[in-house]
């Protein structure tokens, strides 16, 4: 399995941290059930996520949320956005060198 190059995870990564928990879990399993076999591993570890919350997802896209789902969702903490901001900046020096 062939992986993204490190401009695309940069990009990817930046787009995976703007979304909330439930899109995150989806988009997650549709990076990884694109790449195919070892797409689990390969994306939980470039979004530092659980392979299960990938797992999840998958389940989440089989079996679509109802509107009284949707309308429950987690406000991301200033604790996050630091973590946000520190991974894509150390992300990006990586991708410097």
């Amino acid at each position: 399995m062939d992986g993204y190059s490190s401009e695309i995870e940069v990009r990817m990564i930046s787009f995976f941290e703007s979304l909330g928990e439930r899109d995150r879990r989806r988009y997650a399993a549709v990076e990884a059930t694109k790449l195919g076999h070892g797409g689990i591993t390969y994306i939980s570890q470039l979004f530092d996520c659980d392979p299960k919350t990938i797992q999840q997802g998958k389940s989440d896209l089989e079996n679509p949320p109802t509107t009284e789902d949707i309308k429950r969702q987690r406000k991301k903490t200033a604790a996050a956005r630091k973590r946000k901001l520190s991974r894509l900046k150390s992300t990006k020096t990586s991708t410097s060198s």
